[in-house]
């Protein structure tokens, strides 16, 4: 029961970092919008979506108690209004790569604290309990976004660094078959078999073995 506990408080950690990443870097770009929103708040209520969210929860925590199912859902997307933005295109793209260098480095800083703490005899080796569900879910969080297709983050940021014309003609493909593109990776096709861990599986290994190697992955 705790253990079901620490992956669901690693989940609304995870998305909370990751959006409200989003609503930072757009702040500091200079776009007021997701700050008037009130997106740029750690508190995770805001960043819910009552579909997505929940759905993305339901999968996570099945998981977590080894059902075999693929977790898949989406928070409440952070507006922002590219007339605010000296270079919308790039600026586009910054806003996007927030997000899962977020994840990346609360993964990474956990991680850090997380062998400190592992000493024989410390009064904080219960701690890994958390932190371990915390770096796997924020690592998951990132690598997955990071695939080039809308609506992921990746999607956006690899129109940002095309050239303006393929940029243009990605952009516009994207829109129509992103979509489709995305559950069909997702959604076992091929002989119960999800394309989309054989794409990132072997980096989400390679992550693990140097952020926290041993630990039972589930």
């Amino acid at each position: 029961m705790l253990s079901l506990i620490f992956w669901i408080l690693a989940f609304i950690i995870a998305i909370t970092v990751h959006e409200t990443a989003h609503a930072w870097m757009a702040d500091k770009l200079g776009d007021p919008t997701p700050r008037m929103m009130g997106r740029l708040s750690l508190n995770p209520m805001v960043h819910y979506d009552p579909v997505g969210t929940t759905l993305l929860l339901v999968l996570v925590v099945m998981r977590a108690m080894g059902i075999p199912v693929i977790p898949f859902g989406w928070a409440k997307p952070v507006r922002f209004d590219p007339y605010n933005l000296e270079n919308p295109r790039r600026d586009a793209a910054l806003i996007s790569f927030a997000g899962p260098f977020s994840n990346l480095a609360l993964a990474s800083l956990l991680a850090i604290i997380l062998r400190i703490t592992a000493i024989p005899f410390s009064p904080f080796v219960f701690l890994g309990g958390l932190l371990v569900p915390v770096i796997i879910l924020n690592v998951v969080l990132a690598i997955f976004n990071l695939l080039p297709i809308h609506p992921l983050d990746g999607g956006k940021i690899i129109v940002g660094l095309l050239p303006p014309q393929k940029a243009r003609e990605l952009d516009l493909f994207m829109n129509q078959y992103g979509l489709i593109l995305l559950f069909f990776l997702i959604f076992p096709i091929f002989g119960g078999t999800s394309l989309i861990f054989t794409i990132i599986g072997p980096v989400l290994r390679v992550i693990f073995n140097l952020l926290i190697p041993g630990a039972a992955i589930v």
